[in-house]
């Protein structure tokens, strides 16, 4: 199968969307499908490049940083690669369209669709339907509903990455959309662990630093900690950097936590495997990757209590949660999580065992089965 993955974040630009499209792609790849990419370029270098096995177009749209993306340059992403798509589906012939991001890449899919009858299956994020980051996107979408409900409407597909994307996207389109996790690899996972390391806690936290993720909020609670033994490792950056450096500062944490910006994929596997406790402070999620790669070695979750943690995060089971935006109770949960060896092991033992359910090989069965019902779609 002629499989073209339209996605307007591909590694190493974007964040957990990005890393989704481009695991299911090479999973594609391996199980002998043909599988091209159309993705931005960053700074203005158009490219076309075989990355294992997946041959990946980035074409200049104004992209300025890997992590954050402006709607403006959403908006040029579309019409950049708008040609490229067409030349694609006129040229190469693709059976099939998967388009990562019903906003704002689905728009690209429509419009292409509608030219070349290609159809097209959307995976929907948190970010891409309404409601899912309200304070965020809530104004988008009242100016381009109407543009929203076609492109759902002409999908011959949809799926979302998380029960709560599917029930908003449900409740938004009216449309049947099937969840498929965001899936990880679990070749080469450590053992299940049997006892702790030390008996200082290692935290981890990884994530693109954007108001939703709550950075800052985490140092606060951390302040709150200091007769407690940890070290938290912070992996990632973004517009909340410059807060949690001065917050770091003003509460004498700098012995304890330690920023290391962003890190490849195997460094942060290197991380993660040495860790105790992720932690999650966040306002909103979809499928948080991280949350599934902290499943696969074995680290109890301290999140919130939202509907995107609950496919990763049982509170009580794998990890504990509170309620999102106040840093003394997350503070309390944080301290609830690390005072005592045995239920801190037993923790990570559940997010070792539920890891399974998010298995790469089991998520891209989903996505193959999918793809191929649409491509029957007339």
């Amino acid at each position: 199968m002629r499989i073209l993955v339209l996605c307007y974040e591909y590694p190493p630009i974007g964040g957990g969307g990005g890393r989704v499209a481009q695991t299911v792609a090479e999973g594609l790849v391996k199980r002998g499908h043909e599988v091209r990419v159309q993705t931005a370029a960053l700074n203005g270098r158009s490219s076309v490049k075989v990355e294992n096995g997946v041959r990946v177009y980035r074409t200049a749209s104004g992209r300025r940083l890997p992590d954050t993306c402006t709607v403006l340059e959403m908006g040029l992403y579309i019409l950049t690669s708008f040609l490229p798509t067409l030349r694609h589906c006129w040229g190469w012939k693709p059976q099939v369209v998967h388009a990562h991001f019903a906003v704002p890449t689905g728009v690209l899919a429509w419009a292409a669709h509608l030219l070349t009858k290609v159809p097209y299956v959307l995976t929907a994020h948190l970010g891409d339907v309404p409601g899912g980051v309200p304070e965020q996107t809530d104004r988008l979408f009242r100016i381009a509903g109407p543009l929203a409900s076609a492109v759902w409407r002409s999908s011959a597909k949809a799926t979302a990455v998380s029960q709560f994307v599917r029930e908003l996207a449900e409740r938004a389109y009216r449309k049947p959309v099937r969840r498929i996790l965001n899936g990880v690899s679990l070749e080469g996972r450590p053992p299940r662990p049997e006892r702790l390391s030390s008996p200082s806690r290692s935290l981890v936290f990884v994530g693109r630093l954007n108001p939703q993720k709550n950075a800052p909020l985490l140092i606060e609670s951390l302040a709150q900690l200091k007769g407690l033994s940890w070290r938290l490792t912070l992996v990632g950056d973004g517009p909340e950097m410059g807060r949690v450096r001065r917050r770091v500062i003003t509460h004498e944490l700098g012995d304890r936590v330690t920023l290391t910006g962003w890190r490849s994929v195997q460094e942060v596997a290197e991380i993660l495997k040495s860790g105790d406790v992720l932690c999650m402070p966040s306002s909103s999620e979809g499928m948080p990757v991280v949350g599934a790669e902290a499943l696969k070695y074995g680290l109890a979750i301290a999140g919130t209590d939202i509907p995107g943690l609950r496919d990763v995060l049982a509170p009580g089971v794998n990890g504990i949660a509170c309620a999102p935006g106040d840093p003394t109770l997350y503070a309390e949960a944080l301290r609830s999580l690390m005072a005592s060896d045995v239920p801190l092991l037993s923790k990570r033992q559940a997010s070792w065992d539920r890891a399974a359910d998010f298995e790469l090989a089991s998520i891209v069965s989903e996505y193959e089965a999918v793809l191929t019902e649409a491509r029957r779609w007339k």
